[in-house]
């Protein structure tokens, strides 16, 4: 047996088997194979780190870590928002009235009740869906707040007519004053709901509830307010859901802020304790 006999030999059999005779009688005669045969045969010593290093990495593991609340149900979600939307609108129609409804005709009530309906669905569904990381979004929860605000404005625009009012602003600021306190108010029962999940980008989430709350006070003003002039109900009624989301907004980019410069602090504190 020459060399390349024995590597294949060492190749195939050292591990699992003994080796043949042959290649025996040839280790004892080449130095070199037998230096290839020790370290072949030699025990790997395990790559274990040191207690010291496995001490560190539990501590930057467990050191921002704490107990969470398991995700609710996309049915349980749903139902939470829907239940907190009507009560509200419920709530202040039964204290305003509903001399809106009793002024539209009833092709009016159907197209304007249908697309709040409609508009507030999707409006739950990004929310819900921004609650679950990892789902998917039909539409991006980005774009949507915007799409239906357009939707409403086409709406608004095909069903009543544009007057020019003497005391435009007058009405107007009394629909705001109406409408935005009621959006405000509706927003804290939503938080509730909106702390139970894991949301990812608090900016979108902000938008979209502030957006969701104003959809609250304009479904208010519209089955309330008497007054059907276009410009009225995009400025005054329209412009509750436009104001509250750009307030939504603002409260996820505090957010954002927030939780980057608490990151920010936990990481400092994490290194300095290392």
């Amino acid at each position: 047996m020459n060399c390349d006999d024995l590597n294949l030999a060492l190749i195939g059999e050292c591990v699992i088997s003994p080796l043949p005779l042959d290649a025996r009688e040839h280790l004892k005669s080449c130095k070199r194979c037998r230096e290839l045969a020790r370290t072949l045969i030699a025990p790997i010593p395990p790559d274990e780190p040191s207690r010291c290093d496995l001490n560190q990495i539990e501590r930057r593991l467990s050191f921002d870590l704490r107990a969470v609340r398991p995700v609710l149900s996309n049915r349980y979600l749903f139902v939470a928002f829907g239940a907190i939307f009507v009560f509200a609108v419920s709530l202040n129609v039964h204290r305003l009235g509903a001399l809106g409804v009793v002024a539209m005709s009833p092709l009016q009530i159907s197209i304007v009740l249908g697309s709040l309906t409609i508009s507030t669905c999707l409006m739950i569904y990004s929310l819900m869906h921004q609650m679950l990381p990892g789902s998917r979004h039909r539409v991006s929860p980005k774009l949507l707040p915007i799409a239906i605000t357009i939707s409403l404005v086409v709406m608004i625009a095909v069903l009543f007519q544009f007057e020019q009012e003497r005391d435009f602003w007058v009405g107007a600021r009394a629909c705001l004053m109406t409408g935005m306190p009621i959006a405000f108010v509706t927003a804290l029962p939503f938080w509730f709901v909106l702390r139970r999940g894991a949301i990812l980008s608090p900016l979108v989430a902000g938008a979209a509830t502030g957006l969701l709350t104003g959809l609250v006070g304009m479904s208010t003003l519209e089955i309330h307010c008497p007054n059907l002039d276009g410009w009225h109900i995009l400025v005054s009624h329209l412009g509750v859901a436009v104001l509250s989301s750009i307030v939504g907004l603002g409260v996820g980019v505090s957010a954002e802020i927030a939780e980057r410069r608490s990151t920010g602090e936990t990481k400092g504190r994490a290194q300095r304790g290392n």
